[in-house]
C-alpha cells in the first residue's frame, strides 16, 4: 500500500469556498475571504490577526514594524527551517544561533548566554506543533532586559528583545489552556500547503503585545506596511466613492489573496472540532503501536501543560546514527511509503556553514537529527495506511539495528 508522507485535505468544504472566491464574490485579491479567515483564527488564538502570504514574509514584516536592520542580532534555534534565520537576514540583520534541548525547542538557558545589548528579537519554533517553552524564555529575556540598546521608539516602548513565536507547526495547540498566538508578544502561523490548515501558501500574524501598546491600532499600521504602506486595499478602493488612498509607510507587498483565503477558511471553521481530533487519532495510534518497541523514542506532544497541535510525528531510533538512519529511510521507502526528516540542523547547510556557524556548537540539535525520522500525519489518512507505515518502520528498524 502507497502512502505518501503529505497531502493537503482538499474536499468539497473547500471547492465550495473556493467557487464562491471565484464565482460569487467578484474578487480574487484580498478582500471578504482574508477578513473571515483572520476572523476565525482570531477566534481561535484570542488575538487580533493579519494574514499574509507566507510565514516568512509574515516574520519579515514583523521585524520591519520593530526596526531591525544591520547591526541587530535576532537569535534563533540551530533546530529548525531556514526561514527562521533568513527573515532576518534579509533585513540585514545579524543571526544568533542557538542550541535545543530534548523537547527540540529553543533551550532557555542556551538563549540566556546568547542575549546581547544588540538582541533585539527572539524567535523561538515550535518544532512538530509543540510550543516552546516561553514562560522559561520570557523569563531569560525579563532577566537581561537592561542590556538592550534601543534605536527607535518601539524598541524603548518594549524595553526588552521582541518574542516572536516562529508556530509555524503550531496553530491549535496551547500551554497550560492558553491557546498559541497568546504566550509570545507576536505569532506568526504558516498556512503553506504540508501545515494543519492551509492556504496554498499563507501566513497569519497574531498580535499580543504588552502595554503601551494598542493591539488594534498597531493591527491596522501593519495592514497599510503588508501592503505596500498604502492606506487602503483594493478591495476598500472598490467600493462607490472609495478610490482615494495614500501611502504612509516604505511597506512591502505581502498580502494574502482572497482565492488562497477561501481553502483555508473551508478547513479553519472545522479546525477544532474535526481536523485536530483527527490528527490526535493518527498520533495516537502511532504512539501505541511504537510503545513497545525498545529502539522507539517517541516524540514529545504533551510536556508540562504543553499541548501539541500534532503536526508532525519525530519518531527517533534509539541507537542509529546517521547513515543507518538513512539506509532505514531507504528501507521504508522501498515500500512506497513516505517519510522525512526535520531537520538539517541549519549549521550543516552550506549558506549558514560558509558564514562560520559550526555545528559542533549545537550538539543536542546534531544529536535529534541523526536519528530522527519524521512519520505522515495529515487529515484523511486512514488507519490502514497508519498501521502500513508502522509496519514499514518497524520492519526497516529491525533489519538495520543489530
Amino acid at each position: 500500500m502507497a502512502v505518501p508522507f503529505s497531502r493537503p485535505l482538499i474536499d468539497d468544504d473547500v471547492v465550495a469556498e473556493v467557487n464562491d472566491a471565484l464565482l460569487n464574490t467578484g474578487w480574487l485579491t484580498s478582500g471578504p475571504k482574508v477578513r473571515q479567515l483572520e476572523a476565525e483564527i482570531g477566534a481561535i488564538t484570542g488575538t487580533p490577526v493579519l494574514c499574509v502570504n507566507s510565514w516568512t514574509s509574515g516574520a519579515m514584516l514583523m521585524l520591519r514594524w520593530l526596526g531591525v536592520g544591520p547591526g541587530d542580532e535576532v537569535i534563533v534555534p540551530a533546530y529548525t527551517y531556514a526561514a527562521s534565520a533568513l527573515c532576518a537576514m534579509n533585513l540585514g540583520a545579524d543571526v544568533v544561533m542557538v542550541d535545543v534541548g530534548e523537547d527540540f525547542c529553543m533551550d532557555p538557558a542556551a538563549l540566556g548566554r546568547a542575549i546581547t545589548p544588540r538582541t533585539k528579537a527572539v524567535i523561538p519554533v515550535d518544532v512538530g506543533g509543540l510550543p516552546a517553552d516561553y514562560d522559561a524564555l520570557s523569563a531569560e529575556l525579563r532577566a537581561h532586559a537592561g542590556m538592550l540598546r534601543p534605536s527607535n521608539a518601539r524598541q524603548a516602548a518594549l524595553g526588552r528583545p521582541l518574542m516572536l513565536a516562529d508556530a509555524a507547526h503550531s496553530i491549535g495547540a496551547s500551554a497550560r489552556g492558553v491557546p498559541v498566538g497568546r504566550l509570545a508578544d507576536v505569532t506568526v502561523f504558516s498556512l503553506h500547503s504540508v501545515k494543519n490548515v492551509t492556504t496554498g501558501e499563507g501566513g497569519a500574524i497574531c498580535l499580543h503585545l504588552p502595554q503601551p501598546f494598542d493591539d488594534e491600532a498597531e493591527l491596522a499600521g501593519l495592514r497599510a506596511l503588508a501592503l505596500n504602506g498604502q492606506t487602503k486595499s483594493a478591495f476598500e478602493k472598490n467600493q462607490p466613492g472609495a478610490w482615494r488612498y495614500d501611502i504612509v509607510e516604505f511597506g512591502l507587498k505581502v498580502n494574502l489573496p482572497d482565492v488562497n483565503a477561501a481553502i483555508g477558511l473551508a478547513q479553519i471553521r472545522k479546525y477544532q472540532a474535526e481536523l485536530l481530533p483527527d490528527r490526535l487519532r493518527i498520533v495516537d495510534r502511532y504512539r501505541a503501536a511504537f510503545a513497545g518497541k525498545p529502539w522507539a523514542i517517541l516524540p514529545p506532544t504533551s510536556v508540562d501543560g504543553r499541548e501539541s497541535s500534532r503536526h508532525l510525528f519525530l519518531l527517533r531510533i534509539a541507537g542509529a546514527d546517521e547513515a543507518m538512519r538513512d539506509r532505514i529511510i531507504e528501507r521504508i521507502s522501498a515500500r512506497e511509503v513516505g517519510v522525512n526528516v526535520h531537520y538539517l540542523p541549519m549549521p550543516m547547510l552550506t549558506l549558514f556553514r560558509e558564514r562560520g556557524f559550526r555545528v559542533a556548537d549545537y550538539p543536542v540539535a546534531v544529536d535529534l537529527y541523526r536519528n530522527e525520522i519524521t512519520l505522515p500525519v495529515y487529515n484523511g489518512l486512514t488507519d490502514a495506511q497508519v498501521d502500513e507505515v508502522v509496519a514499514a518502520v518497524s520492519e526497516a528498524v529491525e533489519a538495520e539495528l543489530p
